[in-house]
């Protein structure tokens, strides 16, 4: 995986996770500064969780800014680090959120990425006019469907389809854009996007929340696969499942999520993370922040050394896009 030589590393930030209290840090610029932080560390990206409040009151923790906006925000105060955010596929229309997204990878010069999950969250449907939710299999082949819109669009604008040519009066080539025109069990979407083609090709997808049954559509879509810590059979057989969709085996890398115990040593944590990769488990991990802002310090400064010492991980950023971190296809800098 990459070689087998170097990890990825993501952390994922909980916006309103941090202290409330009146003499607290402004929650954005808390935000920035652990992004900024990240990005000085040299992380591939972070990951931006959101959530729609709960129907009934029930909502675990304020969340302070929709994840899409923030990312925008985020953008304008670092250069390298990518920036994924959590979208829900209940909460937006397929159509918006790709161009949402596609604006956001021109925004962010290639940075971008979209967090979906294959999970449903309790009760959110009924905010969306969908008081009694989705059966499991509705959702999942709904979520199945969406993906494949929202990549579809995103693809529908050949790499030089936009002339831009004023004295000429030709804004684009037609044979070099492509209409969706899908017409599917849930949704019904034209096509095409009226944003320009993304600087990395397209937003990378990053999949998380994934059941047996889901296997299939990640090895299909997925270019990043958020996953619990199991057994090493689950990321070989995601791989063999992405070889037999015709794709290149290091078309979708394979994140664990790993949370931090506040009590653990440095060299411990390197040496388990480092076993967890060079036994393939993976190909590499997502460092679930808990909320003490001060761990994510910890980290970069105890931990990232330890695992530079043992060459797994990297010493500098690959390009300037989040694809080109991650070394998949389309990365424009690579």
């Amino acid at each position: 995986m990459d070689n087998g030589a170097t990890m990825h590393l993501a952390v994922s930030l909980f916006p309103g996770a941090a202290d409330a209290s009146p003499e607290a840090e402004p929650e954005f610029d808390r935000l920035a500064r652990l992004v900024q932080n990240a990005e000085a560390a040299g992380l591939d990206m972070v990951v931006i969780a959101d959530a729609a409040p709960a129907s009934d009151g029930e909502a675990a923790r304020q969340v302070p800014f929709e994840a899409t906006t923030l990312l925008a925000a985020l953008a304008t105060v670092t250069s390298r680090i990518g920036l994924v955010a959590a979208a829900s596929t209940v909460a937006h229309q397929p159509y918006n959120l790709a161009r949402r997204f596609a604006s956001l990878d021109i925004i962010s010069h290639g940075r971008s990425g979209w967090n979906a999950t294959m999970k449903q969250a309790p009760r959110e449907a009924a905010n969306f006019s969908r008081p009694d939710g989705f059966s499991g299999d509705d959702f999942r082949r709904r979520a199945e469907e969406y993906i494949g819109i929202v990549q579809g669009l995103w693809q529908g604008w050949d790499a030089d389809a936009l002339l831009f040519d004023k004295k000429g009066g030709r804004f684009h080539m037609p044979e070099r854009m492509h209409l969706l025109d899908h017409k599917g069990e849930f949704f019904s979407v034209r096509g095409p996007l009226n944003i320009a083609r993304s600087p990395q090709d397209t937003p990378v997808l990053v999949l998380s929340g994934l059941s047996e049954p889901d296997m299939d559509v990640a090895a299909r879509t997925a270019d990043v696969i958020l996953l619990d810590y199991g057994p090493v059979e689950t990321t070989k057989d995601l791989k063999r499942r992405v070889v037999a969709r015709g794709r290149d085996l290091d078309a979708v890398k394979v994140l664990m999520n790993v949370a931090l115990a506040a009590d653990d040593k440095p060299a411990a944590i390197a040496e388990r993370l480092a076993e967890r990769f060079q036994t393939k488990h993976c190909d590499g991990f997502n460092i679930l922040m808990p909320e003490q802002p001060s761990a994510l310090d910890a980290f970069v400064d105890l931990v990232l050394p330890e695992l530079r010492r043992h060459g797994l991980f990297r010493e500098r950023y690959r390009g300037t896009t989040l694809r080109s971190h991650l070394g998949l296809h389309g990365g424009g800098d690579q």
